[in-house]
């Protein structure tokens, strides 16, 4: 996959031996439709397709976003109320580890209709002020449990055994040639609950380790910019 190679500004996380990962983003990717069950991946094609999404070619999908949207964030500003976020955790590379930390992909649901690759460059991909090296936490991925919350309301709650696995977007990275300083890619989604209203002001996402109890967390509120004129 090529990509076009701009410098963000610098992300630091927090780790917990206390010591500060930073890193310049410089490719910025979004897995999509990313369930190891089959089922859960046509679940969100569904979920997609009721507000008017068409089906992807292919499955897991990657697409590439622009590097500057990989934001440690408290505010998202949007330009109309059909836009929501999505539960995810992000692979964050550094000069010598690959993180993993929580994120939440706010993607524009009316311009998705019309492509989700332009849809996921309409918002920031906000991730966690902390991380945990993935070494650290690999032997029990799939027990990492996902969580979010809009507006209070739980609106997504899994664990990452419902995801492709970190190691699986590590391998596919090495592929490409991107497992490399500034890579970070957002895993996709778990399915939604149902009859939960995503277009909310507030956003929250944790990922909870339960061998640890350690969360990290995400959050952040939607506001709307002032209206076009002229």
């Amino acid at each position: 996959m090529s990509t076009v190679r701009t410098q963000a500004a610098v992300l630091a996380f927090d780790l917990p031996d206390g010591t500060v990962a930073e890193v310049a983003v410089t490719t910025l990717l979004n897995g999509g439709y990313a369930g190891r069950s089959q089922d859960d991946v046509a679940a969100h094609v569904r979920e997609l397709a009721e507000l008017g999404v068409p089906a992807p070619s292919v499955t897991p999908s990657l697409y590439p976003v622009s590097p500057y949207l990989a934001q440690q964030t408290s505010a998202v500003p949007v330009q109309h109320g059909r836009t929501s976020g999505e539960a995810e955790w992000a692979l964050v590379v550094t000069d010598s580890d690959v993180l993993l930390t929580v994120a939440c992909d706010h993607t524009d649901r009316a311009l998705e209709v019309h492509g989700v690759a332009w849809s996921k460059n309409a918002s920031p991909d906000v991730l966690g002020r902390r991380a945990w090296r993935l070494a650290d936490v690999a032997d029990r991925i799939d027990s990492i449990e996902l969580t979010a919350w809009a507006d209070g309301v739980e609106i997504q709650r899994g664990t990452l055994a419902e995801l492709l696995t970190p190691q699986y977007w590590v391998e596919r990275l090495r592929d490409l040639g991107l497992l490399e300083p500034g890579t970070v890619l957002l895993s996709g989604t778990i399915p939604m609950h149902h009859d939960v209203d995503q277009f909310a002001s507030k956003w929250r996402v944790e990922l909870r380790d339960p061998a640890t109890g350690d969360v990290l967390d995400c959050e952040y509120e939607v506001t709307k910019l002032p209206d076009p004129i002229g």
